[in-house]
């Protein structure tokens, strides 16, 4: 699948308006073959728990468990399963790394943090993880002493009421002291810990390490009675989603799959209601800050979604003029759809979020899908 770009940056962000349809993940597929087969690119990144993804890696690059197992234990979200579509990606990649030396293996990683619908996990699989690793530091009894019950940590009533959370606990304080000094010593140690058990352990330590940081920066967060606080909430999230991404990067060249809101290079926003709409610096702002020319954002936009009474598109906005033109899939030229000075589309679905005109001239390239029929 042609993109409309030419340049190949170390880190090609790939967008998509709404989840979980399928033409989208075949999109994704074709776009994420050609990179591997003609570019070189060897990781895929997608919007899902960056800790359950680490049971996909493992497949497709070591054949570790069975494919149901990978596709059940390894997306969040509800995105794995039996989605066609993320079945034939997994299995393609275990076909080619079958042929492939260890160190140039197709890599998976997921780029979101534990952070369900309802919240945040509990820190304690991370925290545990990292303290395993480093030969428990910390007592196990009294880093179990600290978490407590994994409930208080992911009782629902925190998204709306921060005095239900545990963030800003003593426990909580103590558990971050605790692991900012486990991550100076995965950072003191590095040289010893990569010889005791290998790069790619130390990699996954440094992985389970910032989450265990992000996740109780995030449940402090979810403390705050801040008018503020739901923007801080998903400026961390996104920027956890910043540091997996380039972690990935080490890696090879990454093709990075998520939400076209978190790709984009200026300030994301939502509207949750007439009185709230957060704003805050997303994943691919924050790339485009570190890594300037090496990160590249392809947008895709869809002109239907029937099943979910998105109907066609008015003419005069971005999808209603790419809908005019021939073809089911194809690339535009974004400067040139901009040049046509298109209005906003709304959705009465809260689901799917159409391109906004005002983010054209900030993309590298565009992509049209003509309907979303469903999985």
């Amino acid at each position: 699948m042609d993109i409309g770009i030419s340049r190949r940056p170390r880190i090609l962000g790939l967008g998509e308006p709404t989840h979980q349809e399928d033409v989208l993940l075949e999109l994704r597929n074709d776009v994420f073959r050609r990179l591997v087969e003609q570019d070189g690119y060897r990781v895929l990144a997608i919007e899902s728990d960056c800790l359950l993804a680490t049971a996909v890696d493992d497949y497709v690059t070591q054949g570790t468990g069975t494919l149901d197992e990978a596709l059940e234990r390894g997306f969040s979200h509800g995105w794995g399963g039996d989605s066609a579509p993320n079945r034939a990606l997994l299995t393609w990649m275990r076909d080619v790394n079958a042929d492939r030396p260890a160190g140039e293996r197709l890599r998976f990683a997921g780029a979101d943090g534990p952070l369900e619908i309802t919240g945040p996990e509990s820190p304690r699989a991370a925290l545990t993880w990292i303290n395993e690793y480093l030969g428990r530091p910390c007592g196990a009894e009294r880093l179990e002493a600290l978490l407590g019950d994994d409930q208080r940590w992911t009782n629902p009533a925190t998204m709306f009421d921060p005095t239900a959370s545990v963030g800003q606990s003593a426990d909580a304080r103590e558990l971050r002291l605790l692991a900012d000094d486990l991550v100076a010593r995965l950072e003191m140690d590095t040289p010893g810990l990569i010889a005791a058990t290998s790069r790619d352990e130390w990699d996954r330590a440094r992985l389970y390490a910032r989450t265990a940081q992000g996740l109780l920066r995030y449940h402090h967060g979810m403390a705050d009675s801040s008018p503020l606080r739901v923007d801080r909430l998903l400026g961390v999230r996104d920027s956890m989603m910043a540091a997996n991404i380039l972690a990935a990067a080490e890696w090879g060249r990454t093709l990075v799959f998520m939400h076209n809101s978190h790709l984009q290079r200026t300030k994301s926003s939502m509207r949750l209601n007439f009185d709230l709409r957060p704003r805050w610096w997303c994943a691919g702002a924050l790339l485009d800050a570190r890594v300037g020319d090496d990160y590249a954002f392809v947008a895709t936009a869809v002109g239907t979604i029937r099943h979910h009474e998105v109907g066609t598109p008015p003419p005069d906005t971005i999808e209603g003029m790419l809908y005019a033109r021939p073809g089911d899939r194809f690339p535009a030229d974004p400067r040139e759809v901009a040049a046509q000075n298109p209005v906003a589309r709304t959705s009465e679905w809260f689901g799917y979020a159409p391109l906004d005109p005002a983010e054209l001239a900030a993309i590298d390239g565009l992509v049209f899908v003509r309907d979303c029929t469903g999985s």
